[in-house]
């Protein structure tokens, strides 16, 4: 597998549920400044992501939506399906479950674990729960190697440790605290608190620069000042 930054992967994928978006209005062909604009990157940026995919567009065409979102599931995802787990199956857990079950079909929810007795054996959502005593039975029988991970602050470090342990290679994490990890292991963090924040300061911001361009020029803030 050739190495490729992080970000481009990431921008790529983004681009994939662009393109995706694209197939219902029946867009045949799309051009690098429409997937840039849709994206918030430069059409220059789009044009190297794509190089590396090694697809070409049409000269006085662009892209082929589907030929370049196959190349895209070509470059991004496994040849076979791989199959996933999800740790902590409390509020945030089953909301993960309903959103990820079936959405990918690369990508299957095999198997859910939590520490409550009463969950095992339970189907949530459509995916089989067990209890976190069998992890590494159930991880290795079904050569599990991506874990989301859901599971309360305090006990984060030791689950990732175990899913480790048990051989998976990347986590998704949406516990706030940063994980310490191997560097033969990728994380995934998905901050959801700290994402609202970011939200709620940069609204605010946006909000007083309108609110301070609205004002009469004597009335304005004077930032030299300060």
């Amino acid at each position: 597998m050739r190495v490729v930054p992080e970000k481009t992967v990431a921008r790529l994928c983004l681009y994939r549920r662009i393109l995706m978006q694209m197939l219902p209005e029946g867009r045949r062909f799309v051009r690098s400044h429409d997937i840039a604009a849709l994206a918030r990157v430069t059409s220059a940026q789009v044009r190297r992501d794509i190089m590396a995919l090694g697809y070409k567009g049409l000269p006085g065409k662009g892209y082929g939506v589907q030929e370049l979102l196959d190349s895209m599931s070509l470059f991004i995802d496994a040849p076979e399906r791989e199959e996933v787990a999800l740790v902590g199956v409390g509020n945030l857990g089953r909301a993960l479950l309903a959103y990820l079950v079936g959405r990918r079909p690369n990508l299957t929810l095999r198997a859910a674990f939590d520490i409550d007795p009463a969950k095992d054996g339970l189907v949530i959502n459509g995916c089989p729960c067990y209890n976190v005593n069998r992890m590494a039975a159930i991880i290795a029988a079904f050569k599990i190697r991506i874990a989301v991970l859901a599971v309360p602050a305090a006990v984060a470090q030791d689950v990732a440790e175990k899913l480790i342990a048990c051989g998976v290679k990347g986590i998704l994490n949406f516990v706030p605290v940063r994980l310490h990890v191997p560097d033969s292991v990728h994380v995934e963090d998905m901050d959801i608190s700290s994402s609202l924040e970011r939200v709620a300061f940069f609204a605010r911001a946006k909000a007083s620069v309108r609110n301070n361009a609205s004002l009469a020029p004597d009335e304005a803030v004077d930032d030299s000042r300060l």
